[in-house]
């Protein structure tokens, strides 16, 4: 069977997408790009806003009109809120976000048997962490590790509760056994994610935290760089630090989800922290770890966010000194308590308030690369572009250098040279 798998969303649809394609491939089957001719095509949807869903639409419709007599499965979170939306678009088998060995097996019958059908639980009631080989789609240096599922934060804009359910973590001795057996597969870097990894063992009540978790996953490859995904402010204590700064191959970079720099649109956000508390986190980090990459995500145009409440925002960002962010004008999705708040913001004035924000990442960005000139680095390298091979360093600093050699895949000291738009740029000195 030929199968091709399109991807939409974060990165735990990635880890899974990867996780399907290394299964069916174990059974024989051939994975082809998603242009080309296949028996199955596999679309991992996203619905965390509405312009998600309409993205997933658009992709399911395009492969329906140019593969007619293909097999269509389509799961994800947009699949498993609304099956019957997706069933609609003459899909032949619509899953959810769980189960995704039954899916497969589903996939196989399907194509086998000409079977159509919807297969979507209640995410709510899920219970148990289902295992999925660990990995990294061909080429890559670096490996995704999922060990945890769902949420339960309930933030008011946020869909993701109800379409992955209630928190899920892999056992902690099943996890650094994963990361162990990457570091033999051959991969240099082992990337933490799930839905929300700060929340990981707490559905056990047990003495067991995330820090426990990181703990073992970098002992168990002392070899390879460990960098998180994304974690709430809430995580990052004085406890936290103190362990955490005494591993080794733990990457000083450190994702924190901020959404706002204002208190009240915090509140209306239903977010569990306020300004005071991240910034408590940003000092505890940058006194552990030397200048650590303290990157996050931004909703500006939230529904009620006044100018006095996003110029108080802006000020937010400088006090950060964030090295990285990523900015997204509010989008409403249906189903969500923030979709019917009063005085929604206009699109024009989300897109403008958007471009100030990016204007101060920018700057802050820059005075943080800025910093590295002159310094070396170890720098990870993935691939060629446009003439430069291309890494990161242990702070997820994008770096640039020219060599003749092929560097994929390999670990080399970079002097820092200068900075271009958004990356360093610098010196090959010899492999570390």
């Amino acid at each position: 069977m030929r199968f091709a798998i399109y991807t939409l969303g974060c990165k735990v649809n990635q880890y899974e997408s990867q996780a399907m394609q290394t299964l069916l491939e174990q059974s024989g089957h051939r994975c082809v790009p998603f242009e080309e001719q296949a028996d199955l095509y596999i679309i991992n949807t996203c619905s965390v806003t509405a312009v998600s869903d309409k993205k997933s639409r658009q992709v399911i419709r395009r492969v329906r009109r140019g593969n007619p007599e293909a097999v269509i499965a389509v799961c994800g979170c947009y699949a498993q809120a609304e099956p019957e939306q997706v069933a609609a678009l003459g899909v032949d088998l619509v899953s959810g976000t769980g189960q995704r060995l039954a899916f497969l097996e589903q996939c196989r019958q399907a194509v086998g048997q000409r079977q159509s059908w919807v297969s979507v639980d209640d995410a709510l009631h899920r219970t148990g962490f289902e295992q999925l080989p660990a990995g990294g789609l061909e080429g890559r240096t670096r490996a995704m590790l999922k060990v945890q599922d769902g949420c339960r934060n309930f933030c008011t804009y946020c869909i993701i509760p109800y379409t992955r359910g209630a928190l899920r973590s892999q056992p902690l001795e099943d996890a650094a056994g994963q990361a162990a057996e990457l570091a033999q597969r051959g991969y240099r870097e082992i990337v933490l994610t799930g839905i929300e990894i700060a929340s990981w063992g707490e559905e056990w009540k047990n003495a067991l935290s995330f820090i426990d978790l990181l703990e073992a996953v970098c002992h168990a490859a002392p070899g390879l760089r460990i960098r998180l995904g994304s974690l709430e402010p809430r995580v990052i204590t004085e406890a936290f630090c103190q362990r955490a700064a005494k591993l080794d191959n733990l990457c000083p970079h450190f994702h924190l989800s901020l959404q706002s720099g204002c208190d009240t649109t915090l509140k209306r956000m239903n977010r569990r922290y306020d300004t005071a508390r991240f910034l408590e986190s940003c000092r505890l980090l940058r006194r552990y770890f030397d200048r650590p990459a303290i990157t996050t995500d931004l909703i500006v145009g939230f529904p009620g966010e006044t100018e006095e409440e996003f110029s108080a925002t802006l000020d937010f960002l400088k006090k950060a000194g964030f090295a990285a962010m990523h900015i997204f004008p509010y989008s409403r999705r249906p189903g969500t308590p923030a979709d019917k708040m009063p005085h929604q913001i206009s699109n024009a004035e989300k897109e403008s308030r958007a471009h100030r924000a990016a204007a101060v990442a920018k700057e802050l960005e820059a005075d943080y690369l800025s910093s590295f000139v002159g310094q070396t680095l170890p720098v990870l390298f993935e691939e060629e572009k446009e003439g430069f091979w291309r890494g990161h360093a242990p702070n997820y600093g994008e770096v640039y250098v020219t060599s003749a050699e092929n560097l994929h895949n390999r670990l080399a000291a970079v002097t820092v040279t200068g900075v271009e738009d958004s990356h360093m740029t610098g010196v090959l000195c010899q492999n570390v």
